[in-house]
């Protein structure tokens, strides 16, 4: 059985919606460069205020990803 190997990459994805839809935008994004996808962590949550309301979201996330060795 072989071991394997992740590599941890930080992306910041931003909504105007919900944090959610920051999530989900960075990663979506992250899928069409960077191949097994496997995981995510929440590191920061950020919001812009524009006269008293929340404009938009902004959130911090460290992916992982299964290290392909054999296509470097």
């Amino acid at each position: 059985m072989e071991n394997t190997v992740y590599k941890v990459v930080e992306l910041v994805g931003s909504s105007p919606d919900s944090i959610e839809d920051a999530i989900t935008s960075a990663i979506q994004r992250a899928a069409l460069s960077l191949r097994h996808l496997q995981w995510f962590e929440v590191s920061q949550i950020r919001g812009r205020i524009e006269k008293g309301n929340v404009e938009k979201y902004q959130v911090t996330i460290k992916v992982g990803f299964a290290h392909d060795l054999e296509h470097e």
